[in-house]
């Protein structure tokens, strides 16, 4: 069925409170494995429709946010969901006290039960109204980025349709784009502060209601930390700082070089990988689909049965445009068993890297689309990161077919952004660590934390004050995660570490990192995290030496890159 025939009605949430009160009583009744069982099944079916048609509703609203009737279903879902949670959190006691649960544990595996424990841990029902408050603030956010307009060279831009000016190789043009961009940022910021400063004294106030120090210990919850805690993202933050930003600089210094800027650079001038311009796909966003196509077909029969499905059933909606929520995404719609891809290309090469990141998560999910129950699908968050980022770097294969003439700039481009990327993210978790451990800061004080972060995870950006917003420290409101779904971003450094390790792998073997992707992809969301790495093969990005280890060979790889005739 295609995307567009699959229908919509706003289910009765009264009927479904109830149906989940029947789902619990019987299996609290259960007399036999049997009968229990049938009854696990029967609800992770109703958990399936009420997650497709609450998915439908966000990827319709993101799509066009100025669509009123999705628009509407939003502030339904927004109400609907936290009350339902509150069914939900019945069950899922009745889930861990059952009798059969070692049975339940045997077919369905324990993970399931290691995640309940912590959903009781997230939430109580005196919560549900700062929920639907945090979920309408975080609906604001997005929608407010949405309808960004701004002028930019005689017409309307968005700030999701400047990025490509953004890394123009002409520096008037390049830096006009980050000011313009800036201040638009600059210009909403009381509106920004405002929306986040009531989502942290929210969230700040659910982490005591539920018994924790701050928000930090709920969030980790929230997050499904299953297998670390936060000391090993300490810990992980320490081997960034001393291992991973070095070599970052160094990446930093060489460009600046190439480039002919001093060092420290503007953010305009990072932004700029080579003095003629960042490597740009070839061809419409059609013909990029099209080479997708065929690298997919070569990749495995798989992979390119999966992607074929995604084209018939027209689950991708990739062009930017007015009214469209920014950045990517992927998400499931079980009912069909079929996976969504949202995008929004702008003639960068992040067109590329978005393509096969997402895709990376659309084939996990439908390769384990069967799962029962629905929560083992995917697994946590940095683990299903591993799908996407990896990915990204198995599609160095079709370089050619992407970039045509701009495949060795893609190529060194895409491993130096991928290391230094690593600094950011890990900044980003920092950066929110403190914010949940001090809600008493005021705007202007998350402000000064961010830019002197900024010195200790990535000095090489000038802060001069040339270009507003970023350079006066609120570059992290442009970073919608921290909006939408706090501590979620340590996630994508995690997954990185373990991204270049399949990168290490892929130069001396390709079809032996594929057979280790593929043991890794295909356990869904069976384990944690850092089971999952170990029954693939894998090292753990918690070990030291892994990012140490990855982050100096692919320094190697680009210290002796050949850029002969690349200026």
């Amino acid at each position: 069925m295609k995307f567009s025939e699959m229908p919509y009605e706003r289910p009765d949430v009264e009927g479904l409170k109830k149906e989940i009160t029947e789902f619990t009583e019987s299996l609290k009744n259960a007399d036999t494995y049997e009968e229990a069982r049938d009854i696990f099944v029967r609800k992770d079916q109703l958990d399936r429709h009420v997650k497709t048609l609450s998915t439908l509703t966000y990827i319709r609203h993101s799509i066009d946010t100025r669509d009123e009737f999705y628009d509407g279903e939003m502030n339904f879902w927004n109400a609907a969901g936290p009350e339902l949670m509150e069914y939900d959190e019945q069950w899922t006691r009745v889930l861990l006290d059952s009798k059969f649960r070692n049975e339940l544990e045997a077919e369905f595996g324990e993970v399931i039960f290691l995640n309940a424990e912590l959903e009781l841990k997230s939430f109580k029902p005196e919560i549900i109204p700062l929920l639907q408050k945090e979920n309408d603030l975080v609906t604001e956010y997005d929608k407010l980025i949405a309808n960004s307009k701004f002028p930019f060279r005689g017409e309307t831009s968005t700030v999701t349709k400047i990025g490509k000016y953004k890394t123009d190789a002409d520096d008037d043009v390049r830096l006009e784009a980050w000011k313009a961009d800036g201040k638009w940022y600059r210009d909403n910021k009381e509106k920004l502060d405002s929306i986040y400063d009531q989502l942290v004294h929210l969230r700040d106030e659910m982490g005591k209601k539920l018994g924790f120090e701050d928000f930090t210990g709920l969030g980790y919850c929230r997050m499904v930390r299953n297998c670390y805690d936060k000391n090993d993202v300490e810990k992980f933050r320490s081997a960034v700082v001393k291992y991973l930003v070095p070599i970052a600089d160094s990446i930093y210094r060489k460009q600046a070089e190439r480039l002919g800027k001093e060092y420290p650079m503007s953010f305009a001038d990072n932004a700029l990988m080579f003095r003629s311009g960042n490597p740009r796909p070839q061809g419409t966003s059609d013909e990029i689909i099209q080479a997708a196509k065929r690298f997919y077909d070569g990749l495995s029969p798989e992979t390119g049965e999966f992607f074929r499905s995604m084209l018939e059933c027209e689950t991708m909606d990739l062009l930017a445009k007015e009214g469209k929520e920014g950045g990517g995404y992927c998400d499931g719609l079980t009912d069909y068993e079929m996976p969504f891809i949202f995008a929004n290309f702008n003639g960068t090469s992040g067109d590329v890297e978005t393509m096969t990141h997402e895709a990376g998560h659309a084939f996990a999910a439908w390769y384990n689309r069967k799962r029962i129950p629905l929560n083992t699908i995917w697994p946590s968050l940095e683990a299903c990161e591993v799908h996407s980022m990896s990915m990204e770097f198995f599609g160095w294969k079709s370089a050619e077919d992407f970039f045509g003439p701009d495949a060795r700039k893609f190529l060194y481009s895409h491993l130096a952004t991928s290391v230094t990327f690593i600094p950011y993210g890990t900044m980003v978790d920092h950066f929110q660590h403190i914010v949940y451990e001090h809600p008493e800061y005021t705007p202007d004080q998350r402000h000064d934390e961010w830019k002197r972060l900024l010195g200790i995870y990535m000095p090489w950006m000038k802060l001069d004050g040339e270009i507003p917003f970023y350079s006066e420290g609120m570059g992290w409101q442009r970073q919608s995660h921290i909006y939408d779904v706090p501590f979620y971003y340590i996630d994508y450094c995690l997954a990185q570490t373990v991204a270049l390790e399949f990168w290490a792998m892929i130069q001396d073997d390709y079809d032996n990192a594929w057979k280790h992707y593929m043991a890794y992809t295909e356990q869904g969301g069976s384990e944690t995290f850092t089971k999952l790495l170990e029954k693939a093969g894998m090292d753990s990005p918690f070990n030291e030496e892994t990012l140490r280890g990855v982050c100096e060979k692919a320094g190697k790889w680009l210290d002796d890159f050949d850029l002969t005739g690349i200026e």
